[in-house]
């Protein structure tokens, strides 16, 4: 075997341009393969992981009987909040785990009235992982210490007409279903790009909601940011048993619908990334096949010295493999790099953010994913095919009588 690979491996390099043509187009192939990977998978990850934000976070603990009632945002306060925090804190996966006041209301001024969703939160634990604090396109974020005062959208505030420091007219309903009115400042707006979600949520601090809602020191759910989307039935799994009397969900139980945007987007992804690793073996293959061909008068030779067919085979199969391992390696390696690079700077997409929701929940800059799976299932199946592509013609050139091998052009 040492000598049948001494043997392979020098051959590859007795012609140089053509084992460096095989080389730079395995090499190229991989590169593309790995970079689509990423970039693929960082803006499926960017979306998504938004989205996740813009609606409440990963997984959100509620009390006993909020899963039949989610569709009406019930008041129902959690006992023990103070553990649930920490049972969630707890966990490697989170980010953060936040308190909040979450439910129905209606918002108005005199010119128009609108349904919303009125969520009660910390400012200062929310806005690190908050979505909307991250992008305050008038006034601010909120504080700890607001009273009064509102934090809404730009489409919101562009159908109510109102800017930074106008008033408007919170309308809720308390723990006892009584209706509660409140009239506040609006102290910020926040501009995703996406004018339907702007119009769904507004913002108060949550002593502010406790005290509309009757709910003095109380909650109603707690909002768990981790650190990437599909972490959460780990982290569900965990909560499970440190909180047995709770009920705890994901956005995918929570959102259905976003599940199934998800999903066709993953088909869709899917199938764009089957076409590029098809292209890309295409190519590889094109050229293995090639090179192969054009050793079919050094087959005969080798047959004429007295190599059975199957030595033969197993020699040119060895060769297209070496060759395939080296690029595989050189192309693992300048894609890993090219993907630290890009995940460092970014690629800046802000050009494209109006072009459609998805864009705009990726924010200005795209990052790509790539993890060590990604990079040994691409490298195994350049291989393989690069074997494979180097059989085929080794085979059929082995059937050959050494004499015709030999009169090959």
């Amino acid at each position: 075997m040492g000598r049948s690979f001494k043997l392979a491996w020098r051959n590859i390099w007795r012609n140089g341009r053509r084992t460096t043509i095989a080389l730079v187009a395995i090499v190229l192939g991989v590169v593309l393969l790995l970079m689509m990977d990423g970039l693929i998978k960082g803006s499926d990850q960017a979306i998504f992981g938004n989205a996740v934000r813009l609606y409440g976070g990963n997984v959100v603990i509620h009390a006993p009987g909020y899963r039949a009632k989610v569709n009406r945002l019930p008041l129902f306060p959690i006992d023990n909040v103070d553990a649930a925090v920490q049972a969630a804190r707890s966990q490697p996966q989170v980010l953060a785990a936040t308190k909040r006041i979450n439910t129905g209301g209606i918002i108005s001024t005199r010119d128009a009235t609108y349904s919303v969703e009125i969520i009660g939160i910390d400012p200062v634990a929310e806005a690190p992982v908050s979505l909307h604090a991250q992008h305050v396109g008038q006034g601010r974020f909120l504080q700890a210490d607001d009273g009064d005062v509102i934090f809404i959208g730009k489409g919101l505030a562009d159908q109510l007409h109102v800017a930074v420091g106008d008033r408007v007219t919170l309308l809720g309903r308390s723990k006892n279903e009584t209706m509660r009115q409140r009239t506040m400042s609006v102290v910020g707006v926040y501009d995703l790009g996406l004018p339907d979600a702007e119009k769904a949520m507004v913002f108060i601090t949550l002593p502010e909601a406790q005290s509309l809602y009757n709910l003095r020191d109380q909650v109603t759910e707690v909002s768990i940011s981790l650190q990437n989307v599909g972490q959460e039935k780990a982290v569900m799994a965990a909560l499970a048993k440190a909180l047995p009397t709770h009920e705890i969900d994901s956005w995918q139980t929570l959102m259905p619908e976003m599940r199934q945007a998800i999903d066709v987007k993953m088909g869709y992804t899917t199938f764009f990334g089957f076409v590029v690793v098809f292209i890309g073996c295409i190519g590889i293959m094109n050229l293995m096949l090639m090179a192969a061909f054009e050793r079919t008068r050094e087959m005969g030779v080798l047959a004429a010295l007295g190599m059975k067919a199957r030595q033969v085979m197993g020699l040119f199969l060895l060769e297209g493999t070496l060759i395939g391992v080296v690029g595989v390696l050189l192309g693992s390696i300048l894609a890993t790099v090219l993907n630290l690079l890009l995940l460092q700077v970014g690629i800046d997409i802000s050009a494209f953010s109006g072009m459609s929701s998805g864009i705009a929940l990726m924010g200005s800059r795209m990052y790509p994913v790539i993890s060590p799976s990604d990079i040994a299932s691409r490298a195994i199946t350049v291989m393989i095919i690069a074997a494979l592509a180097s059989l085929y013609p080794a085979w059929q050139a082995s059937r050959k009588e050494p004499a015709e091998a030999l009169h090959h052009v």
